[in-house]
């Protein structure tokens, strides 16, 4: 971890079978700065939008992400998909 407290943090899991991506995870504090630490455990990549991190807070654990946020979280996946190409 660094200095830095992590405030809110979301994790998304999406792998097609599904029509969107799937909130998988949801905090705040403690249980944010936990997310992000198993995230890095697991080798996961990790993006920082405290904007998008609030709005996709607001989802509950096990929901889709509402269209509205279909294109903010597919750059990211492209993003991370082109990282994981990458490797």
């Amino acid at each position: 971890m660094t200095d830095q407290k992590i405030k809110k943090a979301t994790a998304l899991k999406y792998d097609g079978s599904d029509s969107a991506p799937i909130v998988v995870a949801s905090g705040q504090g403690e249980i944010a700065e936990r997310i992000v630490e198993l995230a890095r455990e697991a080798g996961l990549h990790i993006t920082s939008d405290p904007i998008l991190a609030d709005l996709l807070a607001k989802i509950p654990v096990g929901h889709e992400i509402p269209e509205e946020l279909y294109l903010a979280v597919a750059e990211i996946l492209t993003y991370v998909y082109r990282l994981n190409e990458q490797n």
